[in-house]
């Protein structure tokens, strides 16, 4: 019980700094919404070549919510830079609080502020582009990509850590965001690429999530890329759950 008091206190005190200054959440919703508007037509173009009845707006949708939570979730670790500079953790690091705690409520925090970006993204896609995504299907995904944001977060709270500083922190998740991304079918399923390309797109694990959500977004429940993807991603994430929390404990031991 204690340790569920702490991460409640640690995740109303963050979401109420989210509230006091919503701008970085307001700033992260209107990258992928311009690629909805600019990219969307382009993906509908080639939507023939990716097989018959394929629904472009399925395919870019639930790619783009992976993107928010991609950048949203690699990127938090520079609040934590701010608040270790500020004394923050320290005066935490004090307390009887639970460590596991400290990074818990600040996780749940990012999965909090990532759905509603999600909601929103597929409430835009909805009233302006038409999609019609299956509703189980979008929920299942949704949840996905929240486990997705929970691994990317606890690994971005780690370095942040380590690193403390913005400039060493931006030149590490720089290098590590953009190949993750284009090698992940985000923009384009990796399909229509050549087959080398394919070949190392199986290495990025979030290849395979974004597979499991557009699976998921056309409800097609029984799909090879929904086991494997939720599976890889469920794992990678608890691996990084896993690593961060030793690491923050570490750091405030």
């Amino acid at each position: 019980m204690t340790f569920l008091r702490d991460t409640g206190l640690i995740y109303w005190s963050q979401i109420r700094a989210n509230l006091r200054n919503p701008v970085w959440v307001i700033i992260g919703l209107m990258q992928p919404i311009i690629y909805l508007v600019l990219f969307g037509p382009l993906v509908k173009g080639v939507a023939p070549s990716l097989g018959a009845g394929a629904d472009p707006w399925n395919i870019l949708t639930p790619a783009l919510v992976i993107q928010t939570g991609l950048f949203g979730a690699l990127f938090v670790g520079f609040g934590i830079v701010a608040e270790w500079r500020a004394g923050v953790i320290e005066r935490q690091r004090v307390t009887p609080a639970s460590r596991g705690a400290l990074l818990l409520g600040r996780v749940l925090k990012d999965m909090t502020v990532l759905l509603v970006q999600a909601l929103v993204l597929v409430g835009v896609a909805t009233a302006v582009f038409g999609l019609r995504p299956n509703p189980g299907g979008l929920v299942l995904s949704l949840l996905l990509i929240a486990v997705m944001g929970a691994g990317l977060a606890s690994a971005s709270y780690a370095l942040g850590l380590w690193a403390r500083s913005e400039d060493t922190l931006a030149s590490l998740l720089n290098s590590v965001s953009v190949p993750i991304m284009l090698l992940s079918g985000i923009l384009l399923p990796m399909t229509v690429g050549p087959k080398w390309l394919q070949n190392i797109a199986k290495v990025n694990p979030f290849s395979h999530t974004v597979d499991a959500a557009r699976a998921l977004f056309r409800g097609d429940f029984g799909a090879h890329e929904v086991y494997v993807g939720t599976a890889v991603t469920v794992v990678v994430s608890l691996a990084l759950i896993l690593i961060a929390s030793r690491s923050f404990a570490r750091e405030n031991a």
